[in-house]
């Protein structure tokens, strides 16, 4: 009885460890293009289909930004909205979900499928 406690015991923990490294690599992963890829090379010894998630739509929300910050004017309007999605995407990893953004998180995921 007393060992198979204790193999339940470390079950939860490590599936509880496991669950806190992939928030942290989803977390990290919105913080920057350095953190992307801090998050990434994290993230190869750390797989969980959370994390690769979080990957994903932080991508596309950096390079969503890139490329409307190169528009005159509107691009510097629409940013605006780039930050909205960029803390959504930090509340949901932070919260250990996975909402996708409107309009463009679907794209994300089907386009940014070389992160596995």
């Amino acid at each position: 009885m007393i060992t198979t406690e204790v193999v339940v015991k470390d079950r939860k923990a490590s599936r509880s460890s496991h669950h806190e490294m992939a928030r942290i690599i989803a977390v990290l992963s919105y913080f920057t293009f350095v953190g992307w890829l801090i998050a990434l090379l994290i993230y190869g010894q750390n797989k969980s289909a959370f994390a690769r998630y979080h990957l994903r739509q932080s991508l596309g929300i950096l390079i969503t930004f890139c490329l409307l910050s190169l528009i005159p004017l509107v691009g510097w309007l629409l940013t605006v909205l780039v930050v909205v999605a960029w803390c959504y995407g930090v509340l949901s990893a932070l919260t250990l979900h996975k909402y996708r953004l409107p309009y463009c998180g679907d794209f994300y995921q089907s386009h940014l499928s070389f992160i596995s």
